[in-house]
Formats: C-alpha cells, sequence, structure tokens
C-alpha cells in the first residue's frame, strides 16, 4: 500500500512560500496604512464634481462630489483604495474629510452666479457614519453655515448598502437628518436584491438607477419594462429617479421620453474640478 504522506521537502518548501507570501502581505498592508494615514494627515485627496441633469428641463439640478487619492504606488486602483479603507478602522476620518472637503470646494469652485441658484450637492457616505453620533453632532449643519449653504441642498448619498442590517434603526437615524432637511438617495438601484430592499425599507428622497439598466436601454426592452416598474414605484412614493452611466445621447433621448427626471453619465458631464453648468 502507497504511502499518502508529503515528503518533508515537499512540507518545508509549501511552509516558506507560506511564510513568504505573509511577509510579503504584511509588508504591502504596512505600506497601504502608511499611505492611508500620510493622506488623511495631509488632505491629500482631489474633488471631482460631476453634474446631474434635470432630463426635463435641460438644466443642470446639481452635482454629485467624488474624492480620489492622488496616484498611489501603494494601490493599483481608486476601488483598491476605497476597499482598504472599508476593512480598516479609518472609516469614520475618512468620511469626515470627504465631507469637509466636499462642502469648502464646492463653496470656493461655485460661479458666483450660480450659487445663487442653490444647486444641489450629493455627498457619498458609508451608513455606519451616519449612525455615528459623532457623525450628526451638528458639525455637517455649522459647515454649511460657514459656506453659505443649506441642509436642503445636500443629498446623503448611500455607499455600502450590505452594511445596513438594522433598518429599523436607521430608518430613525436617517428621519433625524430628514428633520433638517437634509435628503437621501440610494444608488445602484437595480443592481441586487438588497438595493431593493434598502430601497423599500429607507424610502429616499432620490433612486439612483444603476448603469446596468441604462446602457443601450433604448435598444433593450427587458431594460425598459424594469425602468418603467421603477418609475411607476417612484410615482406611488413621490420619489425622484436619477439615471447614472449614460454614455450615448440615444440613451439620454430615450430616458427623456419615459419621464426619467434626473440623469448622470459621460454624455452629460465627466468629473471636472471646476463646476460648470450644463445645457442639453
Amino acid at each position: 500500500m502507497k504511502s499518502t504522506q508529503v515528503p518533508k521537502a515537499s512540507n518545508f518548501l509549501s511552509y516558506r512560500k507560506y511564510i513568504l507570501e505573509r511577509r510579503k502581505n504584511y509588508v504591502t498592508y504596512t505600506q497601504q496604512a502608511n499611505a492611508l494615514q500620510t493622506i488623511l494627515e495631509n488632505k491629500a485627496l482631489n474633488t471631482y464634481f460631476q453634474p446631474i441633469l434635470d432630463v426635463q428641463e435641460g438644466k443642470t439640478f446639481g452635482f454629485e462630489a467624488l474624492n480620489r487619492p492622488a496616484l498611489q504606488a501603494s494601490f493599483e486602483t481608486t476601488d483598491a483604495f476605497y476597499e482598504f479603507i472599508g476593512e480598516s478602522n479609518n472609516v469614520f476620518a475618512f468620511e469626515c474629510l470627504c465631507r469637509n472637503l466636499s462642502l469648502q470646494r464646492f463653496h470656493e469652485r461655485a460661479p458666483q452666479h450660480f450659487k445663487q441658484q442653490q444647486p444641489v450637492l450629493f455627498l457619498n457616505i458609508h451608513p455606519h457614519v451616519l449612525l455615528d453620533v459623532n457623525y450628526h453632532s451638528g458639525e455637517t449643519r455649522q459647515l454649511l453655515k460657514q459656506y453659505g449653504l443649506s441642509p436642503e441642498q445636500v443629498v446623503f448619498e448611500l455607499t455600502e448598502r450590505s452594511a445596513v442590517t438594522d433598518f429599523q434603526e436607521f430608518s430613525r437615524v436617517l428621519h433625524h437628518y430628514r428633520q433638517q432637511g437634509y435628503r437621501i438617495a440610494i444608488d445602484d438601484v437595480g443592481s441586487g436584491y438588497n438595493s431593493l430592499k434598502t430601497l423599500i425599507y429607507l424610502k429616499p428622497e432620490f433612486i439612483k438607477i444603476d448603469r446596468s439598466l441604462i446602457q443601450y436601454i433604448d435598444q433593450q426592452k427587458p431594460q425598459q419594462h424594469l425602468l418603467k416598474i421603477l418609475l411607476n414605484y417612484a410615482k406611488q412614493v413621490d420619489t425622484k429617479v436619477i439615471a447614472e452611466g449614460i454614455e450615448r445621447m440615444e440613451e439620454l433621448h430615450y430616458l427623456q421620453t419615459v419621464g426619467v427626471h434626473y440623469a448622470q453619465g459621460y454624455a452629460i458631464g465627466k468629473p471636472a474640478e471646476q463646476l460648470d453648468k450644463v445645457h442639453v
């Protein structure tokens, strides 16, 4: 009967490979942690604003603020950077930095005549941060006052919907913000079960339709049927629909004919550091 025992040399090589891999992972983690700490300390983020178009009126409704780190050797992509933050204990500090920079730069870069129209600013935010008592201590309201903005101009766009587990508690927290004038948006609606569940329980003022449903929608009947269902739901619960990921004017023209309220995508305007009005 043959022995199934692995030769000792093989065991040694496997263990050595395991040790080297762990060492590599540790070095990578340390480099990424140091890079993140440097970004936090130096506020080393670039802020871009992507326009959101009022489809029916043909004018700018607002902007989504997007914060991106400068090119970092420690992170291959921006997604890798955000994944690292989500797994670290710096989520709250990073989200506060993004909020502060977004509001400050929104104020600094908006032309004076544009400020008078009170454009809406969408701030991406992790649900856990909204639940933190330190976040809803009134600091955001103080920043808005400092920059001449009102809570009615701010929409909290929820990211990481899977992080919402206690819908009853989260609804209570959202009620606290809504009483002050803030509004809520859920992104990527239609991309999966959980986004629909979040939509039903949290009753956002805006639902952002996932780009996978929008691409070539002018040619795709199944996507058209689903969009019409979501539009009908939005009408019944008095919420507004924002279509994301529009890269073709044919998509925009179709969305206009079916009554979509707002739209966002490269065909309308790419993220840019300066705020410019968009007319289509």
